[in-house]
């Protein structure tokens, strides 16, 4: 397993480029915490443009992985919510969201929507696996139309 392990460790690391806290960020940004991780993606790719879509990569499956936490919290906090009553709107919002199914967490790119969002998903016990899918679809959706603009915008 040694043999193995170290190398991996060592490219996913990657100091010499960042990719490591990049990952780490877009994780964290992916939670309830208030934190964006374009601006950590653009930077890193306006220093070494050719990791531009290594860069995507490690965005999108960082913030994936952030997303599949926040999914489930929400199963977990399923208990302490029930225990409350829900406005004409929050059911309306409920609604919705199961009809919609995993479908839903494609829009979970969507700024201050798209993580709490990916929490109740979790709630509703929506499917983890085709959530997580929809998940990863719409954020690097997100990773690349937004880099790709702002590469565009503000060249390399």
């Amino acid at each position: 397993m040694d043999t193995w392990i170290t190398p991996l460790l060592t490219w996913l690391a990657l100091p010499q480029f960042g990719l490591s806290s990049l990952f780490v960020v877009s994780f964290v940004s992916a939670t309830l915490l208030p934190m964006g991780s374009e601006p950590a993606v653009y930077g890193l790719v306006q220093l070494n443009p050719h990791l531009f879509w290594s860069a995507i990569g490690v965005a999108t499956v960082g913030n994936t992985l952030g997303g599949a936490v926040s999914w489930w919290m929400g199963l977990a906090s399923h208990k302490v919510v029930d225990r409350y009553h829900h406005s004409a709107h929050h059911l309306r919002a409920i609604t919705w969201l199961q009809q919609l199914g995993p479908k839903a967490c494609l829009l979970a790119w969507l700024p201050v929507l798209g993580d709490p969002l990916c929490v109740v998903a979790g709630w509703l016990k929506l499917p983890f696996w085709p959530c997580l899918a929809y998940m990863a679809v719409g954020k690097f959706g997100r990773y690349l139309v937004m880099t790709s603009a702002l590469v565009g915008v503000f060249g390399r």
